[in-house]
């Protein structure tokens, strides 16, 4: 009989500065425009917005956040996995996903310093107006959010589903 040693994990690093506490009147108006840019847009389309912004942004704090919530709105593990590789796993999103990764790879990339044109209209012919605005909107939201965690270092691992909700 052998017993096995416990896995002996990194060491959790520390925030840098706890940015919501000394900035309240930005993080409630954050709270405020993530509530807004939210509405009329499918909670499992919104999630994966979330996490894709946040995989090419490198925010840990976000992915865990946004996964949990995805999970918990219904979303399974092999659609989240296959987000990071969404190029060769087309097959496992509706044509309307895509549209919005894409647009959402655009928004936050923005290495030509624009979104391309073709990019805006795919986006275009699966949304309407008001609801493009929305997930434009939710683009915009999880970048700032995204800026705030990984330079403040926020820590993965202690959100729960639907805690921020």
């Amino acid at each position: 009989m052998t017993t096995e040693e416990p896995l002996e994990y990194a060491p959790e690093p520390t925030q840098r500065l706890q940015w919501a506490q000394h900035a309240p009147e930005v993080y409630k108006a954050m709270v405020r425009l993530e509530a807004a840019a939210r509405r009329g847009l499918e909670p499992r389309l919104y999630e994966l917005v979330k996490i894709r912004a946040s995989q090419i942004n490198h925010c840990a704090f976000c992915l865990d956040m946004h996964t949990k919530d995805a999970l918990a709105a219904g979303e399974s593990v092999e659609r989240i996995v296959q987000l990071t590789a969404w190029e060769e796993s087309r097959h496992f999103y509706t044509e309307k996903e895509l549209a919005a990764v894409e647009l959402t790879e655009a928004v936050t990339v923005l290495t030509d310093g624009f979104v391309p044109d073709a990019v805006y209209e795919r986006a275009a012919k699966h949304f309407e107006e008001a609801e493009l605005a929305q997930l434009i909107a939710a683009i915009a939201a999880i970048n700032a959010w995204n800026r705030f965690g990984v330079t403040t270092r926020m820590t993965p691992g202690h959100y729960q589903a639907g805690q921020h909700g």
